[in-house]
This record gives structure tokens, sequence and C-alpha cells, in this order.
């Protein structure tokens, strides 16, 4: 295993990192709310309320991104997992679930006075700027009030078997954005495994735990698990929530949920699980671009136009411009590829698919005016691109 989880931090330095964190999102899986059967582990949820409860006590803002509705439904409705390959059993099965979790969480959390609040959300929440600005506004709002906020997709209006890149994909994911938008200082990813492993066939030996993470290396992704058997994440997707999540200035946790207490281990800092550092710090709007969006449509350029773009830091000007696909409007996402084909960025469009054709169809002169201006677009590296990229 490279450098990159080497040494492992001593309990005081732990402590150290997680003193100061403020607000924290914390993923639950459905391995840990569910048992195998499919059923409400109750026992479980009450302790990780209680969990959550002691890092309210201590000034700490919570948000909680609990999975487990799919499956709870189908449980209740007595339905065979080989009955949720049909989309819209799977969408019922969520609308039944979701009461369920609900009903859990405010069960669990009540003894400690502590009041949940349900946000659902569709990638339209985030993939619109102004909804993701009303969506924050209502986050703050609740975690100023002293809420809990309890986030989970809206699967009931979800095309989940959709063949589009998806912007969520899987609840690791819609966490690590829940973080980005609200910049939070800790993610913790809580399923049935103990960690990011050296050798997944060892299974969770003490030794085979990764600690400390500082750089997703390929060699770390590699090291990736498969699926779990009961929800839709892998390791390979909490990679991709820390990701995102250390290029929003978080430190993100993977441990193990099924494990008694384990916040309250996490947050005395003992080393449990694998802690991942923060990378360099996106801006804002670049996270929105780079993680949060799906591209409505892709234009081509020219070798001039990318050379500016990629070496002097210029706006893409609609005379570099070669081809257009796709249909878009003013102010939405669209993908940037070279004359290769290459996706080499994300911006804003200033003029829609249809203006924009009609301009490179046009013979009236040299084309004029900007496409995309360089401080509404985001250069993507080979990290990021792909993610609900619609090329």
């Amino acid at each position: 295993m490279p450098p990159a989880g080497q040494g492992l931090p001593a309990a005081s330095d732990r402590n150290a990192l997680l003193k100061n964190t403020r607000r924290v999102v914390v993923k639950v899986g459905t391995a840990v709310v569910c048992d195998r059967n499919g059923e409400f582990d109750l026992q479980r949820v009450r302790a990780l309320a209680d969990g959550i409860a002691g890092l309210v006590k201590h000034g700490r803002q919570v948000v909680v991104v609990s999975s487990g509705a799919v499956t709870l439904g189908a449980a209740q409705l007595k339905l065979h997992r080989s009955r949720l390959r049909d989309a819209a059993m799977t969408r019922a099965c969520a609308a039944v679930g979701q009461c369920k979790l609900m009903q859990a969480w405010a069960e669990a959390l009540q003894p400690n006075r502590l009041t949940p609040a349900q946000v659902l959300v569709t990638e339209d929440d985030f993939t619109d700027l102004n909804r993701y600005r009303i969506l924050r506004q209502t986050f703050e709002k609740l975690l100023k009030v002293g809420s809990v906020p309890v986030v989970n997709e809206n699967d009931t209006v979800t095309n989940i078997w959709t063949e589009q890149p998806a912007i969520f994909r899987d609840n690791d994911r819609l966490a690590a954005l829940v973080l980005s938008k609200l910049d939070a200082d800790l993610l913790i990813l809580l399923s049935n495994v103990e960690g990011l492993l050296r050798d997944p066939e060892r299974g969770a030996e003490p030794d085979n735990v990764i600690p400390l993470v500082t750089v997703l290396s390929p060699e770390i992704r590699e090291s990736a698990q498969g699926k779990s058997a009961v929800g839709r994440g892998g390791m390979t997707a909490k990679l991709d929530a820390a990701q995102i999540a250390m290029h929003a200035g978080g430190m993100v946790i993977i441990a193990n949920g099924q494990t008694p207490g384990i916040l309250n281990q996490i947050f005395s800092g003992e080393n449990v699980g694998t802690m991942f550092l923060p990378g360099s710090r996106m801006a804002g709007k670049k996270r929105w671009l780079a993680f949060a969006t799906s591209a409505r449509g892709r234009v081509s350029i020219n070798a001039n136009a990318a050379k500016a773009i990629l070496h002097g830091h210029a706006s893409l000007l609609i005379s570099g411009v070669t081809g257009c696909k796709g249909e878009f409007s003013s102010g939405q996402v669209i993908s940037v590829v070279d004359a290769d084909g290459r996706a080499i960025g994300r911006g804003i469009a200033e003029c829609g698919s249809q203006e924009l054709s009609q301009m490179l169809s046009s013979n009236d002169g040299p084309l004029r005016g900007v496409l995309v201006r360089r401080d509404n677009f985001i250069i993507l590296s080979g990290e990021e691109k792909g993610n609900g990229q619609q090329d």
C-alpha cells in the first residue's frame, strides 16, 4: 500500500483534528439501519441518536443522511428483493419506507429532545443554481433552530434505473454534496465495513485497515471493495464521496456504524475506521460545477480556444466554437471538449443552444461574444472528469 496510508495518528492527533469541528454530516447506510432481513434495527438507530445528541450537546450541528427507505418499504410490503428490479415498484417501496424511516428517527431522537426535519431532495435541487441556494438557506434555518435535518434522495420521483449519468448515484455522494453545500467540517460515512482495507480479501483485521489517507491515489482506489449486499453504494462510492469532501476542505471518516457507540469513539479520538484529510479547497461555485451539476449540452472548440482556456486563463469565445450538441438555455451548464473530443471543462453558458447554432451556421461575418466567462468555468482534472457529465 502506498505512503498515503502510513503513520497511524495518535489519539491526541485525532482529538486535535476533530476538536474544532462544528458542523458534521453523518451518513447512515442501509446495512446500519436494517438487518439482513430488511427489518428496521431500532436498537442501532437509538444508539446513533444518542451519539448525535452528544455531538449537539457539545455545540455541534449535525445533518443526517439516512439510507434504508427502499429496503424498509419492501419489508413492510412483504416483497422479495427480486421485485425491486421494477423501477415503479422500487419507487413505491421508497414511499412506504420513508414513513417508517422518519418515524424511527423521530422516536430515536425524541428522548434527547431533538426534533428531526425530513429533507427529500432531487438532482434538480443541486443542478439548478437558484434551487441550490434556496436549499442551503433551508438547511441553515433548520440548524439555527436546533433541528436535525434527515436527508434522503426523493426516490419516489427519481428515475432510479436511468442510464444517464447521475449526480447522486448513491447516498455517500449525496452526503458529500451536502457537506460541500453547507461548508461542513466533517463527513462520517457509516456502513458495515471497518474502513478502507489494504487487502479486501483479508477482512477487517486491525493491521488491514488503512488509518489515514491524505491523497486519493490510483493505488488507494484499487483497494476499494465491491458493493454492499443491502445498499447501492460500496467502497468505490465512499472514495468518490471522500474526493468531493476533500475538495470542499472537509475531513472524512469511514467507519462501521454497527459498532456500539461509534460516534463517541470517533470524537474521543480513538483510531477507528479510516480518516481522510482535507485536500486543496475549491471555491463554492467551482465545486458546484465540478460535482453537483449535469451538463445539458456539449460544445466542441478548436485548438487555439483550448490553448487559451487551459493555459491563458481566458474565457471561451464563440469564435472558438466548432460544434454544438444537445439543447440548453442561457445560464445552464455545458461540457466543453477539444478538437479530439476530450472533455476539458464545464461552464455556464451565456447563450442557449438554438442561438449558438444559428450563429455557427451564419455567414454574416466573424463570430463575436463570450460563450462561457472564465469565472463560470472549471477545468476538469482526471479525477473530476465524468462526474455528472453528459458527454
